[in-house]
């Protein structure tokens, strides 16, 4: 479910004239650089148990406090966060840590500071400052959740149509009273399609402007068709004179969307109904994980790289690599690297084979291969040219995708993110020769869901049981 806010007036400060959100806001952003130099000083004790502090980490803990306001001050982390999850919000304080130190270890590099400063300090200080920040939300939460339990720092809302949105929106914000909305009722249009369980009908939509201004009501949620163009016009023409916040759910139930969202372009308000996760600073984070990780992979399997080259160039005449064309990201294709498995003429007179249990094709080396996924290795090389990701939807033969698109739904949104060497479906047991819708339904969740963690998560279970599979062939 989607919602665009037509005009919400929550943002640091929360709505209009609430002291208890606003006092909440004040006390993080002052709490977060507060405990940044807290922090510094607890693990400057810890490590050398005293608090006589030399120059050149005092300047160090100055200069990371004003990066610190800056990285922070053009963040969202001060905005209501009604509704959004603690996790969501750690994982960007995260984020914003890991910039912070980062700018602090280069500005170290920069001024030759490095080898004068102690790295166990750097990392407790680092620790104890994430911990203090995101403890912080913990009480803040806690304090806020037991202030709304008890009727305090509550928003009033209403719903416009009674509809399965309708149903959600009340369902969701009574099963969740820590989000501090509460639902006065609904008001009936001609286009409803039933009611709305579990709050009181206010009467039809005529009766919508009056009810608002004279209850104080702080929040309209309008849960209309999109084709009911004359109603939304009409609500909204009822509400001119209010001051509450107006929030349209668009009816979308049905409508399968991948990371939709609203924004502005250019003023202009927009619903994107499908788009990449990867864009933006996303996309800069991706390929930083890719082109570091794969670097370190590269240096650790080295070794083990060269014996197979070793043992396949023995196994039978022909490459050690075997170059297959592949389709990626935005259906583009590249050349992904294998070590070779069957011989070089395997495919001379059947073409492209989909690869399935009992086949004998592969020499005896390269069964060993496909069996424990090693002749996957090379692919870190395409990793660090760009073609491919770590993790990722498996890419297919241009071959292939022409065909499985037209039987399988929804199959070619797999592209929305370059194809990796490990998935989500990979990791759930899907590869090889097994059901390919619910090889698109994992695909399609881990483009929904993507973050820098879920891939770290996918990468940690493909080192226990994305290797080795039955599925291989």
């Amino acid at each position: 479910m989607s919602y665009l806010s037509v005009r919400d007036q929550s943002g640091l400060w929360g709505s209009s004239g609430n002291k208890f959100t606003a006092a909440l806001a004040l006390i993080l952003r002052v709490g977060d650089p507060t405990t940044l130099i807290a922090a510094a000083l607890v693990a400057y004790e810890l490590r050398f148990g005293d608090l006589a502090m030399p120059m050149n980490y005092g300047r160090l803990i100055s200069i990371t406090l004003l990066f610190g306001l800056l990285v922070l001050g053009t963040s969202s982390l001060y905005g209501s966060w009604r509704g959004r999850g603690l996790f969501a919000e750690s994982a960007q304080l995260l984020l914003k840590w890991i910039v912070i130190f980062g700018g602090v270890l280069a500005y170290s590099a920069a001024v030759q500071l490095t080898d004068e400063l102690s790295r166990l300090w750097l990392a407790l200080w680092f620790s104890l400052s994430l911990a203090g920040v995101v403890g912080m939300r913990i009480m803040a939460r806690a304090v806020a959740a037991w202030v709304r339990a008890r009727g305090m720092d509550v928003r009033s809302a209403v719903i416009v149509g009674a509809n399965p949105d309708s149903q959600h929106i009340a369902d969701t914000l009574r099963k969740n009273p820590w989000v501090g909305i509460d639902v006065r009722g609904w008001f009936t249009t001609p286009s409803d399609r039933g009611t709305v369980e579990g709050t009181v009908q206010l009467g039809d939509i005529t009766h919508l402007g009056a009810f608002v201004e004279a209850n104080h009501i702080d929040q309209v949620w309008i849960a209309l068709p999109m084709r009911d163009e004359a109603q939304i016009s009409f609500a909204l023409d009822q509400l001119q004179h209010s001051t509450a916040d107006i929030k349209f759910v668009p009816d979308m139930f049905g409508v399968h969307l991948l990371n939709h969202s609203v924004e502005q372009v250019a003023g202009l308000p927009v619903i994107n109904l499908q788009q990449t996760p990867l864009h933006g600073g996303a996309q800069l984070l991706k390929a930083i994980e890719d082109r570091v990780l794969a670097g370190i992979i590269l240096l650790m399997i080295a070794p083990l790289m060269f014996a197979i080259a070793a043992a396949v160039k023995l196994s039978s005449p022909g490459p050690v690599f075997y170059r297959q064309e592949r389709m990626s990201w935005n259906n583009k294709t590249f050349w992904m690297l294998k070590f070779r498995s069957m011989p070089v003429d395997a495919e001379t007179t059947s073409g492209a084979v989909w690869a399935k249990a009992g086949e004998s094709r592969a020499t005896r080396t390269g069964a060993f291969l496909r069996k424990t996924s090693l002749d996957e290795l090379p692919q870190f090389i395409n990793v660090l040219r760009g073609d491919m990701s770590i993790v990722g939807p498996r890419p297919e033969r241009p071959i292939f995708v022409h065909k499985f698109k037209n039987e399988i739904p929804a199959y070619m949104k797999k592209h929305m993110v370059k194809a990796g060497i490990t998935g989500w479906a990979q990791v759930n047991g899907w590869r090889g020769s097994t059901d390919l819708h619910k090889r698109i339904e994992c695909d399609l969740f881990y483009i929904e869901n993507w973050s820098f963690w879920f891939d770290i998560r996918i990468i940690f279970l493909t080192l226990f049981k994305g290797f080795i599979h039955k599925n291989a062939y």
